[in-house]
């Protein structure tokens, strides 16, 4: 038994020995944190300053860090709520990194060469080059103060260029790929005011732009937009052959006898039109093709099918000069990137 003296020194000594394992554990862990925010802080001072100046060099203190990056690669209108602001005329069934417009170079443009004054005008978006026509016959175009009459007349890029007294600007260049949904007419103006691809794209541009060739009414897939006459005459011209791809639903399936008949080639007014390919797309389905054709005949594979007797139930383009519907849903639209424009322009596609 201990007396009280020994209880007392007892006591003593474990309090001692306690109180000595609290402070080394509170050193322990304070150099750990002091270690922590040491290492943080160090990791801090070498982390790399992001440069703040976008564009106007306005800076951009009220930006969140993970904000910063969108603004430095050229996305603007951020409001103080961190927010990225439409545009108002902006069509709200495309998401806004899709709506970035590429604008044709206009350098391109020959200012020592002269140009047909119909052409000059449908390139400034005005009309078409037939309505041009009629607008220089009708007395309504002047060149340099003087009233133009004559059909083919040539003008320079430089001269100045009134329509109903109101100065013609040549306009920029814009470029619009559409996935067609079905029941859309291929048309800019319809008298019956059915759907066209025109209201799908109403807000796309200021500019006038206008469908690239024809799909019909039914046939859906891959469409081309733009204002630029050239590239547009380049694309739908039978002398430049750019290709087409096509994937058809028949109403029954292509037996082997048929299929070397459109191999072999199908006459179609006076021409003979001889595919590129033809594929089954399922080998257990024969009534669905794969079909790739040079020619710019109107309802070419519609009718390239009945001549042979089969009827075809659903038509989509796939690809059109290069270009394809990827990544695209039907209805929608998107700018070509500037790779794109160069390469149609240059011929590089088929």
């Amino acid at each position: 038994m201990y007396n009280n003296e020994e209880k007392r020194n007892d006591s003593s000594r474990r309090r001692f020995v306690a109180d000595n394992r609290q402070n080394q554990n509170n050193n322990r862990y304070s150099s750990f944190s002091d270690r922590n925010n040491n290492d943080a802080n160090e990791a801090k001072s070498h982390r790399p300053r992001f440069n703040r100046s976008v564009n106007n060099n306005r800076p951009l203190n009220r930006v969140k860090i993970e904000d910063e990056e969108r603004a430095y690669s050229g996305e603007r209108n951020f409001n103080r709520n961190n927010k990225v602001q439409r545009p108002k005329s902006a069509n709200p069934n495309m998401k806004y990194s899709n709506r970035k417009q590429f604008e044709y170079n206009n350098r391109e443009v020959d200012m020592n060469k002269p140009v047909r004054l119909n052409k000059y005008l449908a390139n400034a978006g005005i009309c078409s080059r037939r309505e041009a026509d009629d607008f220089i016959q009708a007395g309504v175009i002047t060149v340099n103060g003087q009233v133009v009459t004559e059909l083919g007349t040539k003008i320079m890029p430089t001269d100045k260029v009134m329509f109903h007294d109101q100065l013609v600007r040549t306009e920029r260049k814009v470029y619009v790929l559409l996935n067609k949904p079905k029941n859309t007419i291929t048309t800019t103006d319809d008298p019956e005011e059915r759907n066209t691809v025109m209201n799908l794209v109403r807000n796309v541009c200021s500019e006038r732009i206008y469908p690239v060739g024809r799909l019909d009414r039914n046939t859906t897939g891959v469409l081309l937009l733009t204002n630029d006459g050239d590239l547009a005459a380049k694309l739908t011209h039978p002398k430049y052959n750019k290709k087409k791809t096509y994937q058809a639903k028949l109403d029954k399936p292509l037996t082997d006898e048929d299929y070397q008949k459109v191999m072999d080639g199908i006459e179609l007014d006076g021409e003979k039109i001889i595919p590129d390919d033809l594929q089954f797309i399922d080998e257990a389905d024969h009534a669905n093709i794969g079909l790739t054709i040079h020619s710019g005949q109107n309802r070419v594979v519609r009718r390239i099918f009945e001549r042979i007797g089969y009827k075809v139930v659903k038509l989509d383009r796939t690809v059109f000069a290069g270009l394809t519907k990827k990544n695209l849903s039907r209805g929608k639209y998107r700018f070509l990137t500037p790779k794109e424009i160069s390469m149609l322009k240059m011929g590089a596609f088929e």
